[in-house]
């Protein structure tokens, strides 16, 4: 007779990891996710060992949503057996927020009633949040918390995080990091009666396989049963299996190396390392599948195949198998062999536009121009605007570089900058963007910045106007947005909602008569490129940061076209043709596309175009003079360039 199997999906953080997880970490994370599977009319989760609840009545309340995962053919006691067979494994001491917690027993349970596994949104929320600069910086503290559990038995309380590196929002981060903790783990007093020890939990002297220095740190999968292996499997390129027991010595001498690789070679949903414990549940069942007899024993997948297999306490081997398999699912990107030293010394840093005008002039046109406005509409009258302007961001942006600055609120910037993109024309607007290309130089603006989206991002407000905009708008704009690129967050969040409009507002004035516009959006241009080069040697180099590259092949395509076709114009300005040259250095160079690219820039002849540069009348009357600059030209039209 089959029973329905659900899972109970609450949020640890209360609704804050939505409301903050954007401006902390650059990624909008809806949720910090706990689990229960619910079975056999009992709610099962694993906090303080394995516990049981009437469902609904757990001391995390109500759950958010409620997942159907079908139904399951055992029968109750088959799954207490199994539960049985692994308390051992989920002990109190073993939790870990990031890398063993309540998702991995669901993810187990679910694998083990149904074969199915948790959703992919809940599954890699940990790769996603330390896949953030903030998320990295956050993890030694996490791992601290639960460390000190672990030798203690006790969570170490969350310190005051108000330093943390990369956190745009200290107080925002501490809070978040505090009410997670709160609800991380059943030790909460005010659990109801209802909740309980499910199984006997064993003392934490006796794990099936002792503990062993950072093991409870280290992103190590655990598969207790065929399904949840399969299931890492059908999910990563590339998988490492290790084959424990609780009883093998060498086991534990060869674990570290096994941790330590885990830990500088996992990858989201590219490189898995996974411990199956045959005295664990069903785990002997998957080590019947592959024909494990003794222990410890490692095999290793590529795209679900098993590639090579090896036995005993070979560390260097491990290591050498590892990488080799790496290897084979990610061969290197062809440019990395190449030698490009005028590549390479390419500063990747923003080039800003930081020059303040005098606020007071700019303050006054903005008032004349509100004044002047022959009807209003908006959130914020004609009089708040100007206050606004003149009471709060003037004093602002003054202040800019103090010791002191003035705490104020950026929401009413926000409406005043939208009422006034509705009430003024373009023409009228240069000195608004330019008040922005001031603020965006400051990292609390770019991190507020990045929450605000569509009709609510100043940025983007501004950037509506931009078609048939007269020259000083187009210019300021393009300033304004170089240095809205400076800031990754920002940077990323451009490049999702608004890269097709940015681009058009660049390649126009690429194209512009007037050579300050254009330098202005040649600078642009080298601060996108920028942006994706620092993502490409991220992923090149294996660091998860690079996983959030969001390449977009067209687009690579439109701008390798439009900076060869203003290369070929450009006959003046020497400053121009070099960083062009630098940008499209920049995004052919570790491209995933390289192979389609090499045909299109011989289509273009862009070997030509850029050594024509180099010849007499190709710019300036002698060619390009400058030593840096030559060599940059020389060596991508000779490597990069077919």
């Amino acid at each position: 007779m089959s029973s329905p199997v659900k899972v109970y999906v609450y949020d640890l953080s209360k609704g804050l990891a939505g409301q903050v997880s954007l401006q902390l970490t650059g990624k909008q994370i809806d949720g910090v996710w706990h689990t229960s599977v619910v079975a056999f009319g009992k709610e099962i989760f694993y906090g303080l060992g394995i516990c049981e609840t009437e469902p609904g009545r757990s001391h995390h309340g109500s759950p958010l949503r409620i997942v159907d995962m079908g139904e399951t053919h055992m029968d109750e006691q088959t799954f207490v057996e199994y539960l049985s067979q692994i308390k051992e494994h989920y002990t109190a001491d073993k939790y870990h927020l990031l890398d063993f917690n309540c998702n991995s027993f669901t993810n187990d349970c679910l694998g083990f009633l149904t074969g199915g596994s948790l959703p992919p949104y809940i599954k890699d929320l940990p790769s996603d949040f330390l896949s953030t600069p903030f998320g990295a910086a956050l993890r030694p503290t996490i791992d601290a918390m639960f460390r000190g559990r672990a030798s203690t038995g006790v969570l170490t309380p969350p310190p005051d995080i108000s330093a943390t590196a990369n956190s745009p929002n200290p107080a925002s981060a501490s809070s978040l990091l505090q009410a997670v903790a709160a609800g991380a783990t059943s030790n909460n007093p005010e659990m109801p009666s209802s909740s309980r020890n499910y199984l006997p939990t064993p003392a934490p002297t006796s794990p099936p396989t002792p503990v062993q220095g950072n093991s409870l740190i280290t992103p190590v999968h655990i598969a207790t049963n065929p399904s949840s292996f399969r299931n890492v499997l059908h999910t990563h390129r590339a998988v490492v299996a290790f084959f424990t027991s609780a009883t093998c010595g060498p086991c534990r001498m060869i674990e570290p190396v096994f941790e330590d690789l885990a830990k500088s070679k996992s990858r989201a949903n590219d490189v898995a390392f996974v411990k199956i414990d045959l005295s664990v549940g069903m785990s002997n069942a998957v080590g019947g599948e592959y024909g494990v007899r003794v222990t410890p024993t490692f095999i290793l997948f590529l795209d679900g195949n098993k590639t090579h297999e090896m036995k005993g306490i070979n560390a260097p081997e491990l290591r050498t198998q590892v990488d080799l398999l790496l290897y084979q699912a990610f061969p290197p990107h062809p440019h990395t062999t190449l030698s490009l030293p005028a590549i390479e010394a390419i500063p990747l840093n923003a080039i800003l536009s930081s020059q303040v005008p005098n606020l007071d002039i700019v303050l006054a046109k903005v008032t004349g121009f509100i004044d002047a406005a022959p009807s209003w509409s908006g959130s914020t009258t004609k009089e708040a605007t100007k206050q606004i302007l003149a009471k709060n961001i003037i004093p602002y942006l003054k202040a800019r570089g103090s010791s002191s600055p003035p705490n104020i609120s950026f929401e009413p910037w926000k409406d005043a900058t939208i009422s006034l993109a509705t009430n003024l024309s373009a023409g009228e607007l240069f000195p608004v963007a330019d008040m922005w290309r001031v603020a965006l130089l400051e990292p609390a603006v770019c991190s507020w910045s990045a929450t605000k989206v569509g009709p609510e991002s100043p940025i983007l407000v501004l950037l509506s106007k931009a078609e048939s905009a007269p020259r000083n708008y187009s210019l300021t704009l393009l300033r304004m947005i170089s240095n809205a690129f400076a800031n990754k967050i920002v940077a990323r969040e451009l490049l999702l909602s608004s890269r097709s409009s940015t681009t058009a507002l660049m390649v126009a004035a690429l194209f512009h008569d007037d050579a300050t516009v254009r330098l202005a959006a040649v600078n642009l241009a080298f601060n996108m490129t920028v942006h994706l080069q620092r993502l490409r040697v991220e992923k090149v180099r294996g660091n998860v940061e690079g996983d959030d590259v969001g390449e977009n092949e067209d687009w690579d395509v439109e701008m390798i076209s439009a900076l060869l076709e203003v290369i070929e114009r450009e006959k003046a300005s020497e400053e121009i043709v070099h960083r062009l040259t630098a940008s499209l250095a920049l995004l052919i160079r570790l491209s995933p596309s390289i192979e389609q690219f090499a045909s299109l820039l011989e289509v273009l002849q862009a070997q030509k175009i850029l050594k024509d540069k180099l010849e007499r009348g190709g710019c300036g009357d002698t060619g390009v003079v400058k030593k840096e600059a030559r060599k940059l030209i020389e060596e991508v039209a000779e490597k990069l360039c077919p």
